[in-house]
This record gives structure tokens, C-alpha cells and sequence, in this order.
């Protein structure tokens, strides 16, 4: 595994595995669980465990963008912490970009958009790096991560979608999830792990089983739980 960095899934989900309040971009957990009477007076636990995850932290553009990094103006008090964003389409503009790179340590903005603005600012901002693929391949970027940054471990918070596709490519070592006392409901509402569904006995072997590490009961009904993820051969 010294090819590439160990990577954790950690996610704050409700009881029923959702990871946001509903279907659109405009509910959010951050701004909407902190609402909720029996939800909100335990919330803060999850952001204190957020603070001792690892040195990199990967994300998503579309996350990002969701929480509002595109329009504040405000400059952001520096977080020891590099962030690894994954931005296709993209999301980020310039001013995101530029609120990232002064929020945190390093930005790694990776992405297969050519026209991205984050060049625009490359010779700006000389804490942004820019990891350009044809295709995005998580695989490939891990290994890059590792031989060219020497990035160790990772903790991953990206959406439903990009971790099933780092499930399905072996690149879950733990999983580390704080549970809210919450049922959510909603079949188009994002899971823990999304993505597609396999359909044959033969990809049983995508189903990644998991040795439990810790359970810790948490204040106000929260709780953690913490897994080593298993069968990683592919």
C-alpha cells in the first residue's frame, strides 16, 4: 500500500445513511441539521472529531460550491490543513479558488477541464497546485499523490457518488462515521456510498466487508463508529 496514501472515508450521516437532508443542492447538513431540536444540541462533537482527521482532507468542487465558498468575501481564518478538490465541471470560480487557497495550507485542485479558472490564478496564488488528467482515474491520482507530494493519508468528505467510485477502485482502508440521532428518508437523497449498483453474483466482490475498530457513545444520543475495511483485492 506504500504506493499510495491510506485513505478514510469520514462522513457524518443520520441513522438511515443519508448525508443530506434531501434531493437538492440547496438543503445542506451543515446549514440545516443545526435546526433540528434532538440534532443540534450533539452537532458540535462531529466538528470536534473533524479537527484530529488527517493533514488532507479531499473534497469536491460541488461540495465546495454548496457551502457557499464562491460568493464570501470575507478572508477566512488559516486552518493547518491541505485540501484536495476534485472539480470537473466545473464548480469552483475564481473567487472559491481564491477563499480555498487562503482558507488552507495547500490546495490540490484536480480536474479534467482545460478552461478551468483555477489557471488564471496559478501564477497568483503560489499555494495552488493544478493536477491536470484527460481523465480523472482515482486510482492513478492517489499513486501521483503519493510518488510526487508524498501524501500519506487522506481523509475523504466528498458525496455519495465519488465514494462509491473509491470503494469500487479498492481505495477505502477505514471508514469513520458519526452517527446523528435522525431518520431522513428519500430514495434520491444522498447515501454514504452512492453510485452505481452491481446487478451479477460475479461483482460480489465490490462489496467491501468491514472489521469493527471502535463504537463510542457519544453525548446527546450521537454515535461513533469506526471500521477497517477488509477484503481490499479486487
Amino acid at each position: 500500500m506504500d504506493h499510495r496514501p491510506i485513505n478514510t472515508l469520514f462522513m457524518l450521516m443520520s441513522l438511515d445513511g443519508k448525508i443530506n437532508s434531501g434531493d437538492t443542492d440547496e438543503l445542506d447538513v451543515d446549514r440545516d441539521w443545526c435546526k433540528i431540536e434532538g440534532v443540534k444540541e450533539g452537532l458540535s462533537q462531529y466538528y470536534e472529531i473533524e479537527k484530529t482527521t488527517d493533514w488532507y482532507s479531499l473534497n469536491t468542487g460541488r461540495v465546495m460550491a454548496k457551502i457557499g465558498v464562491n460568493e464570501r468575501k470575507e478572508k477566512p481564518q488559516k486552518i493547518d490543513c491541505r485540501f484536495i478538490i476534485i472539480d470537473r465541471k466545473p464548480h469552483l470560480n475564481k473567487r472559491g479558488i481564491e477563499y480555498l487557497c487562503n482558507w488552507v495550507d495547500i490546495l490540490f485542485l484536480v480536474t479534467d477541464n482545460k478552461n478551468h479558472p483555477a489557471y488564471k490564478l496559478k501564477d497568483k496564488l503560489d499555494n495552488l497546485e493544478i493536477l491536470y488528467y484527460k481523465d480523472i482515474e482515482l486510482t492513478k491520482l492517489m499513486e501521483d499523490l503519493r510518488s510526487d507530494y508524498d501524501v500519506e493519508r487522506i481523509t475523504i468528505q466528498s458525496g455519495g457518488t465519488l465514494n462509491c467510485e473509491f470503494l469500487r477502485e479498492n481505495l477505502i482502508d477505514y471508514v469513520n462515521v458519526v452517527i446523528a440521532p435522525l431518520l431522513v428518508g428519500g430514495k434520491n437523497t444522498n447515501t454514504l456510498i452512492d453510485g452505481k449498483s452491481i446487478s451479477k453474483i460475479e461483482e460480489l466482490n465490490k462489496l467491501k466487508a468491514l472489521e469493527l475498530l471502535e463504537c463510542n457513545v457519544l453525548e446527546k444520543s450521537y454515535i461513533q463508529l469506526k471500521y477497517k475495511v477488509l477484503n481490499l483485492e479486487k
